[in-house]
């Protein structure tokens, strides 16, 4: 099989505005819900691990750290530790990224996101809803005195809160229990904060499932026009804001840097078929085997288009996911050597994660850990590409529309209208207490 070594990315349109009244709601009122809770459990996309970032609930988050006792300087030390005050950032679908990279992962996010707990967890596997149960009783223990542990879930839409929610529910309560929350395959089917869930009877654990809450903006430039067609690819995005070619001409892009020797996508295809760059010629062949035609005998590209994404929703994620790092370099090793020894190629673990790597990354990397540490030093790279472009894009007013920067102008010249109208008013009110004081006859 051939080594696909340049991967183009395809052009991409500018991102669509979705952000329903309701989120808008959730977002202003979760300080005062942070009052009343002792964890916060954020739920991200393992396929989307560092898009599925809210950046928007950061603010109100770390403001309850610090009024909490954590330490401003140093996010991993508590000053005060007088009540329950965790969060945890769950990587929920772990089941859809290949294996290899969740540990580097994990150590990876740990150096450079201090503060925070990583899990991994799938609602499929029953040992991770375990696991992730013991962790909200341990801490509910650590604090004896506390009558009960609140629970807030929070995260972006369809990334799966109230499915890992009522799977926690069934874990956590003894005997058969009934489905707590309604679930769905779209975005936006919770629009209000639930009632509280009991998780657990001793220790008393209880949560709150929340709307699922997107960015105000997405962004701009190719940056931003990324951050849609992956939140659109898991479903997070309203359906029928995105092309289905579009849609499909990423994902074609993302399996061919998932695994550039043999993408998961060759098995739609007929045996034998090399790797393919084209979303057009892909497409094309998708067509002519599941004989999608439409009037005129002419192949249904957008039929296509909607058949491959909806695939790798349904199966095609698990098949990306199973690959290993080391296959990279064992199935191929001769090809490599030969053809590839000064050249680096694409590659990269979920669809936020892209690197440039070569075989001199692996001189001395004579074990499975050896390559772990390689993986992880790359995905370090991309942590901090990301926070560098976060800042920049903070500094600059990057994640704010045109529309909203007009909307904070209006509001900021009808708060100083006011103020001067109150000096204004004052300042008359003064002058005619002065001159009535002044009339007064002595």
């Amino acid at each position: 099989m051939a080594l696909t070594t340049r991967i183009p990315l395809p052009l991409l349109p500018v991102p669509p505005s979705w952000y329903p009244g309701h989120m808008m709601k959730f977002t202003r009122t979760l300080p005062s819900l942070l009052t009343r809770t002792d964890v916060v459990v954020e739920i991200r996309d393992s396929r989307l691990p560092l898009t599925s970032i809210n950046k928007s609930l950061e603010g109100a988050l770390r403001k309850w750290r610090l009024e909490r006792g954590w330490d401003a300087n140093d996010p991993t030390r508590r000053v005060i530790n007088a009540a329950p005050c965790e969060r945890l950032v769950v990587f929920n679908k772990r089941d859809l990224v290949p294996e290899w990279g969740m540990e580097p992962f994990r150590l990876a996010m740990t150096r450079k996101c201090p503060g925070q707990q990583f899990i991994f967890a799938s609602w499929h596997k029953p040992r991770d809803i375990r696991d992730l149960n013991r962790t909200l009783v341990n801490i509910a223990r650590r604090y004896p005195h506390t009558p009960e542990l609140n629970v807030l879930v929070i995260g972006m839409p369809n990334v799966g809160k109230s499915t890992l929610l009522n799977a926690l529910r069934s874990m956590g309560i003894k005997g058969k229990t009934p489905k707590a929350f309604k679930t769905s395959a779209q975005p936006g089917l919770t629009q209000a904060i639930s009632t509280r869930l009991k998780l657990s009877i001793e220790p008393l654990i209880y949560a709150f499932d929340t709307p699922g809450v997107m960015l105000p903006f997405l962004g701009q430039g190719v940056r931003g026009a990324e951050r849609g067609v992956k939140l659109a690819l898991i479903a997070g995005i309203k359906e029928g804001m995105y092309d289905m070619n579009t849609l499909a001409a990423y994902l074609l892009y993302r399996l061919n840097v998932l695994d550039p020797i043999s993408p998961a996508y060759l098995v739609l295809l007929p045996a034998g078929t090399q790797p393919i760059i084209d979303s057009e010629e892909f497409l094309t062949k998708i067509a002519q085997r599941m004989g999608m035609v439409k009037r005129g005998a002419e192949l249904d590209l957008s039929r296509a288009a909607a058949y491959f994404v909806r695939w790798w929703r349904e199966e095609g994620g698990l098949r990306a996911a199973s690959p290993h790092y080391h296959l990279l370099f064992a199935a191929n090793k001769d090809e490599i050597n030969t053809n590839q020894e000064n050249s680096a190629f694409t590659h990269g673990w979920g669809f936020d994660f892209e690197w440039q790597i070569s075989p001199r990354d692996f001189t001395n990397a004579t074990n499975e850990s050896n390559v772990a540490s390689v993986v992880q030093l790359k995905m370090e790279e991309c942590i901090d590409r990301y926070l560098i472009d976060s800042e920049v894009e903070d500094r600059d007013e990057g994640n704010i529309s045109a529309t909203q920067r007009k909307k904070q102008l209006t509001i900021g010249e009808k708060a100083r209208r006011r103020a001067k109208y109150e000096k204004a008013s004052s300042s008359r009110l003064k002058n005619t207490t002065i001159s009535t004081f002044k009339a007064i006859p002595r």
